[in-house]
């Protein structure tokens, strides 16, 4: 399973489509939707190059007495699409043809409203143009008139606030996961969806949660460890705290072992702290004041380079050039970190 089937997993299910809308999309028309009306619609789209669409997330909900759809578009690019509003513009075509087809019109023979929204989960900042007005060039004279009209919804989940991302809300959940830095902060969110999905009817949605934990999530984050075996949250759940256990006592004896070669470096890994003050008291004996910076910079290439393989210039660049509360930042981030971009981030 990738990230993007994952996700789609995920969004199959009605109760993580309504939390996202009632989480993340503060508009006005959002509070007249009824949520219990909540339909996954089974669309099956060829483009025009003959790419099949069945596998997009559309729903339908009810707007007042009208339906809305929402036509999820999960992009997991490790690149920023600049041209994401044609596509999307392409998918909606798509869309009302297949609906223009099935009669599914408003009583006044109209087509009804779609959101379009774009999920993003990449390191860089998505600066992609929402509106394809803006990669149409303008002529004078008139034509611009006939310029194509539409705006894509992004939720980009590297920049979303902190405020919105501890809402008790099962997206936010979710996005939580995916810029959690350290295992208690994974074992905390895996223990809440614990809490809020215990209820029966809510087994396929725990299923879901833990396919994706289990074979795409936790696999970026811990190589090596066979996560075949779990097949429940709460099996997950008490793995979590096991290995936090275990990450306390290898990360504390590498640091003490550091901190006895070095005699300068203070600590490395978030949630260490016997390590990291034994460390330092250790440094602090053979010489603390020389070479601190030098040692930072050598202990993070060296995490990267054993856990991601050799760096690119530009990434030993930045590494040289960041000052010593970042390097600590980056040195808290490695362990966590799916690639260099999110421990440098």
């Amino acid at each position: 399973m990738d990230h993007d089937h994952g996700y789609k997993l995920l969004f199959s299910h009605a109760e993580m489509v309504a939390d996202l809308l009632r989480g993340f999309v503060h508009e006005d028309w959002v509070r007249e939707l009824d949520f219990s009306s909540l339909e996954k619609v089974n669309g099956h789209y060829v483009s025009d190059d003959l790419r099949d669409r069945s596998d997009d997330v559309v729903w339908k909900v009810r707007w007042g007495r009208e339906w809305l759809y929402v036509y999820l578009l999960l992009e997991f690019q490790s690149r920023v699409d600049g041209f994401m509003a044609v596509r999307v513009l392409t998918y909606l075509g798509l869309l009302y043809q297949d609906l223009i087809r099935a009669g599914q019109l408003t009583p006044a023979g109209k087509l009804p409203p779609v959101l379009p929204l774009v999920l993003y989960n990449g390191g860089k900042a998505w600066d992609a143009a929402q509106d394809i007005g803006d990669l149409i060039a303008q002529v004078p004279g008139g034509l611009e008139r006939y310029r194509p009209q539409l705006r894509y919804f992004l939720l980009d989940e590297g920049r979303l606030s902190g405020s919105e991302l501890e809402l008790r809300n099962l997206a936010a959940a979710l996005f939580r996961l995916e810029n959690s830095r350290a295992p208690e902060d994974v074992g905390r969110v895996v223990a809440a969806l614990v809490d809020w999905l215990k209820a029966p009817e809510q087994s396929s949605l725990r299923r879901a949660f833990t396919a994706w934990l289990k074979r795409v999530f936790l696999p970026g984050r811990m190589p090596g460890v066979d996560f075949e075996n779990l097949n429940e949250l709460s099996e997950v759940k008490s793995m979590l705290a096991e290995r936090v256990v275990e990450w306390t006592r290898d990360w504390k004896q590498q640091g003490l072992e550091e901190g006895r070669q070095k005699g300068h470096e203070e600590g490395w890994q978030e949630g260490l702290q016997e390590g990291r003050q034994e460390g330092r008291q250790e440094g602090r004996q053979e010489g603390r004041q020389e070479g601190r910076q030098e040692e930072r910079v050598e202990l993070l290439v060296r995490q990267l380079g054993r856990k991601f393989g050799p760096l690119a210039a530009q990434d030993l660049e930045r590494i040289h050039q960041a000052d010593p509360e970042t390097l600590l930042r980056w040195i808290d981030q490695v362990l966590f970190a799916a690639t260099v971009e999110e421990a440098l981030r």
